[in-house]
């Protein structure tokens, strides 16, 4: 499962989870006690889904990079340029060398 998705259902859970318990509570509206718990589970989500974060950051960041490569790698080829980069797999290789 996606690190993203995983950090979304946590944090859906964690509202639900404060919510639950705002909901015994007497004398309190339904929308004070939704603007309760939404705010509770956000600074309750800082803390306890950091691990979770970090992943969805580190995917995030993959996925920047390899468009990056991606991209200089097209733009490289658009040039003209026939040298493969370190970041061409060796199929891509033989069909740069066939081309030429």
């Amino acid at each position: 499962m996606s690190p993203a998705v995983k950090y979304t259902l946590a944090r859906l859970v964690l509202f639900l989870a404060v919510f639950a318990a705002l909901w015994f509570v007497p004398n309190l509206s339904l929308l004070l006690k939704l603007m309760i718990a939404i705010l509770v589970s956000a600074a309750a989500s800082w803390f306890l889904l950091r691990n979770l974060r970090d992943e969805v950051t580190a995917q995030v960041e993959g996925a920047v990079d390899r468009r990056k490569a991606e991209k200089d790698r097209l733009r490289a080829a658009l040039a003209g340029e026939t040298e493969p980069t370190e970041d061409v797999p060796a199929a891509d290789e033989e069909v740069h060398k066939t081309q030429a």
